[in-house]
């Protein structure tokens, strides 16, 4: 790593990785568990913008917001148990999985404006630049990667 002051350039030797911060969270799935994800996700983007000098404007916070909702809405709605969401953080990106008890993975339907519901994934999708869904041993965990600054 180098420092630059001024004109001078100063090799500081310090090139040691830093872990991203990571953060988790489980819910029972009783009422106001949602809103309780949100605040969780909220107070993560905050701890980031101060720990790692993120710089996520009002359009990255809503989303973010937006994105963590939709999935702990889905995990509530389509599993029989309890769930998990981890926030895993560096200055430029976040990492979003919720783990739930149902082995059915999210569909993901075609646009159709008339549809009314089922319109979260394509929301997700459209503001994630990486979407994954698997089934796990305790059911499934669904990963999206959301950019700060795009």
């Amino acid at each position: 790593m180098t420092k630059h002051l001024g004109e001078a350039v100063i090799p500081t030797d310090f090139d040691v990785p830093v872990e991203p911060l990571w953060r988790a969270a489980h819910y029972t799935g009783e009422p106001g568990c949602i809103a309780e994800a949100r605040a969780f996700a909220s107070r993560f983007l905050e701890q980031l913008r101060t720990e790692w000098c993120a710089v996520a404007d009002r359009r990255a916070y809503g989303e973010l917001l937006l994105v963590v909702t939709e999935l702990v809405t889905n995990a509530d709605r389509h599993s029989n148990g309890p769930y998990i969401l981890e926030l895993e953080g560096t200055d430029s990106a976040i990492t979003v999985c919720v783990y739930d008890s149902s082995t059915a993975l999210p569909r993901r339907y075609p646009r159709d404006p008339e549809r009314v519901g089922r319109h979260g994934m394509e929301i997700v999708y459209a503001l994630a630049s990486e979407v994954s869904a698997e089934r796990v041993p305790v059911g499934k965990r669904v990963r999206v990667r959301f950019e700060l600054n795009r």
